[in-house]
C-alpha cells in the first residue's frame, strides 16, 4: 500500500516533478512536464504500476527527514542497528532527470534497490537494455536512462538489488528521460549538479521581502509554489498530481496538473509579498497569452503551455489512492462556463497595475474585450467556483466576481488612463452596471431567515466562497449581513474547528459521496476574522492550519478531521497561496487591502496589530 500523502515530500525542477514517500520510494514521476503521462504511478496503484525504492534490508527506527534550508533537496535520514544512511533526492535544473544520492553516516547498512518504470501511468512495461553502460528502458515516445555505479541486476523489465553502503561513502543514482526515437543525454556531474540546484535555491529564496511573525510558513510556502511553476511558460500547477481523493475511497478524484484563472490575483499577490517580481511578470504573461482571443471561449483552466484540450478520461487499470475510484487523468471542468474567472483576470490585470509591475500596455485591449463579454454574460448561470458537476445556477460568488470584474476595470481605467478618452466614455456605463450587479446579488443572494449570504439564488444552501466579501471589498466586514455570514458559517459549516467548502447534501452538485474540509476555506475565515478585529479568534485558527502541515511543511487540497489525514492532491497551491495571504493579513502587511466605492466610501478595516 502507498504511503499517506502526508508522508510525501515533492522535488521539481519546475519541468517535471516526483512525490517521495517517507520510506524512501519515488511513488509518483511525470517528466518531462508535470502534465506528462507519469511513468511511476504507484501513488494510484501499487509497485507494479512503476515505483523507485531505496530503503535499508534490515529493521529501522522511524526516518527524519527535512529540505535543505531554503530549497526543494529532499533528505532522508534512516537510522537501523548496523548504521545510519542518509538519502538525498533533487532534480536538476534544466534537466529531465532525478538524482539520488545515498551516503553512509555510520556502519555499515544494506540498502535495497528497486526501479520499477511503467510507461502511461503504469501500464506498459518498458523494453530494457543496456547501451554504452547505460540501462535504457524505454516504451515509445519515452525513454529512461539509468545511471550509477553500483552493481545491480536486470531481469526483461526491472532492475533490482541490494547494496551496501559504508560509513564516508556516497553512491549516486541518475535516472533522466529523453525521447525514444533518439539517443540518451550524456551523463550527469551529479555533485556538480546538487551544488548548482542548492545554490540557485538558496539564492532565490534568500532574496524573500517578507517580514512578519509567521516567516518560516511563508517562506517555504513560496519555496512551494516555485517548485509548481513551469519555467518555460510561466504558468503555475495547482498540484503536481492526479486523482487524489477527497473521499478516501470516494468518487472526486481530480487532475489538478494545470493553470486555473482563479488562482490569478492570490497568485500575484503571494509573489509580490515575497518581492519576486520576475515569477510574477511571467504570471501575468502567461495569463495574457492564454486568456487572449475571443471573450466568451475563456476557459476556466488551460495546461501548462496554455493549452486548451484538457480531454478528462479513466484510467481503469489503475485501483486508485486506497481503492479511490475512478482515476481520472485531464479535467472536464476546462468545460465548464464559470463567470467568477473573468473578475479574476480583471482583478489581476488591475492588482500588477496597483502593485507595480511594469506597465504591459497590451491588457488593456483583453481586459476591454473581457469586460465587454461580461456586460452581456453577468446575468447568465453558471458551474461556479467549485466546479459542480449538478447543472447550472445563479451562484453568489460568480456574480460577486462578476461585480468585480467591473469595479477593477473602472478602477483601472479611472487610475491608470484618466486621460484615455475612448476608455473614460464607457465609466458611466460600467459604474452604473456595478451598482445594478450589487444590487442584484444583495436582493437574491442574502437568506433573511438564516441572516446569511447562501450558495446561489433560490436557495437555502450555505457556501464559504462568501467568505470573501469583506476582502473584495463588496461589502465591509461591519455590515451587518457580512457579520451574520461569517456567524452562520462558523454555525453550519464548521466541522472540528475547520471549515468545509459547502454541505454536498444540501448543494446537489451531482457526486456521490463527500469530502473533507477544504483548507483555503479556512483562510479565509482567519482573514474575515482578523478584518473584523477578532485578531485571538485569526492566530488560533492560523496556528492550527499551520499545524495541519506535514514535517516538510506541504499542505494538501483538504484535510478529513475525523482520521486526522491530509486528502486531495498534493501539495495544493490554491492551500499555500491562502496561507501566505493569512499570514500577510495577520501581519498587517496585506498587499491588496479593497474598498467598494459605493458602500461608505471608505476602506475594509484592517486587523489589529
Amino acid at each position: 500500500m502507498t504511503s499517506r500523502i502526508e508522508n510525501y515530500g515533492l522535488i521539481s525542477n519546475m519541468r517535471g516533478s516526483a512525490l517521495v514517500s517517507r520510506a524512501g520510494s519515488i511513488d509518483w514521476l511525470c517528466l518531462p512536464r508535470f502534465d506528462s503521462d507519469a511513468c511511476m504511478a504507484a501513488l494510484l496503484g501499487r509497485d507494479e504500476h512503476g515505483c523507485w525504492t531505496m530503503d535499508p534490508a534490515v529493521e529501522i527506527r522511524p526516518a527524519t527527514r527535512r529540505y535543505r534550508p531554503g530549497t526543494m533537496i529532499l533528505e532522508t535520514e534512516f537510522a537501523c542497528s548496523g548504521g545510519r544512511v542518509r538519502l538525498v533526492d533533487f532534480m536538476p535544473l534544466e534537466q529531465h532527470s532525478v538524482v539520488r544520492i545515498i551516503e553512509g553516516l555510520d556502519g555499515s547498512v544494506p540498502v535495497n534497490i528497486s526501479l520499477v518504470a511503467r510507461f502511461g501511468y503504469g501500464h506498459y512495461l518498458p523494453w530494457l537494455r543496456q547501451i554504452d553502460g547505460d540501462i535504457v528502458l524505454t516504451s515509445a515516445p519515452d525513454s529512461l536512462a539509468f545511471r550509477t555505479t553500483a552493481r545491480l541486476e536486470l531481469d526483461d523489465h526491472d532492475v533490482r538489488g541490494v547494496i551496501t553502503v559504508n560509513a564516508g561513502e556516497r553512491i549516486g543514482f541518475e535516472l533522466t528521460w529523453f525521447p525514444a526515437s533518439q539517443s540518451p543525454p550524456p551523463p550527469l556531474d551529479w555533485q556538480a549538479e546538487l551544488d548548482n540546484t542548492e545554490r540557485f535555491a538558496t539564492e532565490w529564496s534568500g532574496r524573500s521581502t517578507y517580514r512578519g511573525p509567521y516567516q518560516e510558513a511563508v517562506s517555504r510556502s513560496l519555496i512551494t509554489l516555485k517548485a509548481m511553476i513551469y519555467a518555460p511558460s510561466g504558468g503555475i500547477v495547482a498540484a503536481p498530481t492526479a486523482a487524489l481523493p477527497e473521499e478516501i475511497g470516494g468518487v472526486r478524484n481530480w487532475d489538478y496538473r494545470f493553470c486555473w484563472l482563479r488562482d490569478a490575483t492570490l497568485t500575484l499577490d503571494g509573489l509580490m509579498v515575497g518581492g519576486y517580481v520576475d515569477e510574477a511578470k511571467a504570471w501575468r504573461s502567461w495569463l495574457l497569452n492564454a486568456v487572449a482571443g475571443a471573450p466568451d471561449q475563456l476557459q476556466i483552466m488551460y495546461g501548462i503551455d496554455g493549452e486548451r484540450r484538457l480531454t478528462e478520461f479513466d484510467v481503469p487499470w489503475l485501483p486508485g489512492y486506497e481503492e479511490s475510484r475512478p482515476v481520472r487523468i485531464g479535467n472536464a471542468a476546462s468545460e465548464q462556463f464559470q463567470l467568477d474567472v473573468y473578475g479574476e483576470v480583471l482583478q489581476a490585470i488591475y492588482e500588477a497595475r496597483r502593485l507595480g509591475l511594469p506597465e504591459e500596455q497590451s491588457a488593456i485591449g483583453p481586459g476591454t474585450k473581457l469586460m465587454e463579454f461580461v456586460a452581456s454574460a453577468w446575468q447568465r448561470p453558471d458551474d461556479g467556483i467549485w466546479e459542480v458537476r449538478g447543472g447550472r445556477r445563479h451562484f453568489v460568488h460568480s456574480k460577486m466576481m462578476a461585480w468585480v470584474a467591473v469595479d477593477r476595470f473602472v478602477r483601472l481605467v479611472e487610475d491608470f488612463f484618466p486621460r484615455d478618452e475612448a476608455l473614460t466614455r464607457l465609466l458611466p456605463r460600467y459604474r452604473a452596471l456595478r451598482e445594478r450587479i450589487h444590487d442584484d446579488v444583495m436582493e437574491h443572494g442574502f437568506d433573511a431567515q438564516q441572516n446569511t449570504f447562501v450558495q446561489a439564488y433560490n436557495s437555502s444552501a450555505l457556501d464559504a466562497s462568501v467568505l470573501l466579501m469583506p476582502a473584495l471589498g463588496f461589502l465591509p466586514v461591519d455590515d451587518p449581513r457580512t457579520q451574520g455570514t461569517i456567524q452562520t458559517i462558523e454555525r453550519k459549516l464548521v466541522r472540528d474547528g475547520l471549515v468545509l467548502r459547502y454541505q454536498p447534501e444540501q448543494a446537489q452538485d451531482g457526486l456521490a459521496g463527500s469530502e473533507g474540509a477544504f483548507l483555503a476555506c479556512s483562510f479565509w475565515l482567519v482573514d474575515a476574522y482578523a478584518y473584523a478585529g477578532r485578531r485571538r479568534d485569526a492566530e488560533a485558527l492560523f496556528e492550527r492550519l499551520l499545524a495541519l502541515r506535514n514535517d516538510l511543511g506541504l499542505l494538501s487540497e483538504e484535510f478529513e478531521p475525523r482520521s486526522g489525514r491530509l486528502i486531495g492532491n498534493f501539495p495544493q497551491a490554491f492551500s499555500h497561496l491562502a496561507l501566505v495571504h493569512s499570514a500577510s493579513v495577520l501581519a498587517d502587511a496585506e498587499l491588496t487591502p479593497r474598498s467598494n466605492p459605493r458602500v461608505q466610501e471608505r476602506a475594509i478595516p484592517q486587523p489589529i496589530a
